[in-house]
């Protein structure tokens, strides 16, 4: 397997990934397994909510992609890694940026991350599992189409 085809199928899973993950949170997240993201969009007691499980639940299916993919089926390997980068971007981006769950002092400023930031922070004006809106983890609509249909982001 050439390395553009490597890289292809990497990127190719990790920017899918997102489209993944947005049907889940709209879909899944916000309907039948509210019951455990329920708790991310209220204040956290301690370290770990329930919504945490959604991290294993994507680890398992990368991990056995990353097993079969060192045991003769290379596709799989950066497949796997894939899975794996969108799960490090999203701990990045979602738990440290947004939610602090690592302590810093970085606020973005513009452009971006800021609206990242924002667009999430909308997204948890909503504290029931309807009504919400912008339900992507590292792609976030111009704000503007999220105020419009939120009615303004104070």
């Amino acid at each position: 397997m050439s390395g553009l085809t490597q890289a292809a199928i990497f990127l190719g899973v990790l920017a899918g990934m997102e489209a993944v993950a947005y049907l889940m949170h709209k879909y899944l997240m916000h309907g039948p397994l509210w019951f455990l993201h329920e708790s991310h969009h209220r204040p956290r007691q301690g370290w770990f909510e329930l919504n945490d499980l959604f991290g294993v639940f994507f680890a398992i299916p990368s991990m056995i992609l990353i097993y079969f993919g060192v045991r003769g089926h290379p596709g799989l390997l950066w497949a796997g890694l894939g899975m794996t980068a969108y799960g490090g971007f999203y701990f990045g981006f979602h738990d440290v940026l947004v939610h602090r769950r690592i302590r810093h002092r970085f606020a973005p400023r513009g452009g971006y991350l800021r609206r990242l930031v924002r667009a999430h922070l909308i997204h948890h004006k909503t504290l029931g599992r309807d009504g919400a809106v912008s339900f992507g983890f590292l792609y976030a609509p111009p704000i503007e189409t999220l105020t419009g249909a939120r009615g303004g982001t104070s």
